[in-house]
């Protein structure tokens, strides 16, 4: 078992209900980074493996790193039928894995909850030369009315709420250090569909959340599920979204 900062264990069974990441971000980080199907890629806190599935729709040979066992197992399931996807076990700043082993190191929501210069350290290291490292994040749009009541909602119970890092540009953290280079950024705006209970229920894996609001993180999971019911009061959610990312050439 690994010490981890941020243990997702008790959110991993909500996890899966989060929307997936545009179909173009993922074309663009396919094009920028040269792939080809058959090719080695690295997916850095994969999760219940969001990113990797879409890595091994385009028929990447995926490994998908995740240290927690609880997110690791239902990713395991996720992909148990794909044949080049195969787990492994490891902090993403110790991966134990061999050096310049793949042409793109990917993190799928994951360079947030990241030591920073350690796990890009370690990117680094696997990267062949001339690989390519990618980091995404999908955001809900807070232009949205839906996600402006949701916001103050928020705010009224936690008042210094913020998001750290994940909603910043991660360009200078990624040339930080030098190991980096031709770093670009980009953003697909896309409407996620979902049954409404669904959606309520990603919010239940909303870790930021929960750590700053301790014992208040259900109720105000509840009281978003009813912002939602009034938004939308048939069973399905449309709700807009971006997929922000990153990505970078190994120095």
């Amino acid at each position: 078992m690994h010490n981890l900062e941020w243990d997702y264990t008790a959110l991993a069974a909500s996890y899966s209900q989060r929307p997936n990441y545009a179909d173009a971000a993922i074309e663009r980080i396919i094009a920028f980074a040269g792939l080809s199907p058959g090719d080695p890629v690295l997916d850095l806190g994969a999760g219940t493996a969001h990113l990797t599935l879409k890595l091994a729709a385009r028929q990447l040979q995926v490994t998908s790193l995740e240290p927690n066992a609880a997110m690791r197992s239902i990713g395991q399931a996720r992909t148990a039928a794909l044949v080049n996807v195969r787990w492994h076990d490891a902090l993403m700043q110790q991966s134990g894995l061999p050096a310049s082993a793949f042409m793109l190191t990917a993190y799928g929501s994951s360079l947030g909850v990241a030591d920073h210069d350690a796990t890009l350290r370690e990117a680094h290291r696997l990267l062949r030369p001339g690989g390519s490292l990618t980091a995404l994040f999908n955001h809900r749009d807070l232009a949205d009315p839906l996600q402006r009541e949701i916001e103050a909602l928020i705010r009224r119970e936690v008042p210094d709420y913020s998001y750290g890092n994940r909603r910043e540009d991660q360009a200078p953290l990624i040339r930080r250090g030098g190991r980096f280079v031709d770093v670009q950024a980009f953003e697909v705006p896309f409407v996620h569909e979902q049954p409404r209970a669904a959606w309520v229920e990603a919010w239940s894996s909303h870790a930021t959340l929960a750590r700053q609001s301790g014992s208040r993180f259900p109720a105000i999971v509840e009281a978003i599920a009813a912002l939602v019911a009034a938004h939308f009061p048939t069973t399905t959610v449309r709700v807009p979204y971006i997929t922000r990312g990153w990505i970078a050439r190994r120095a």
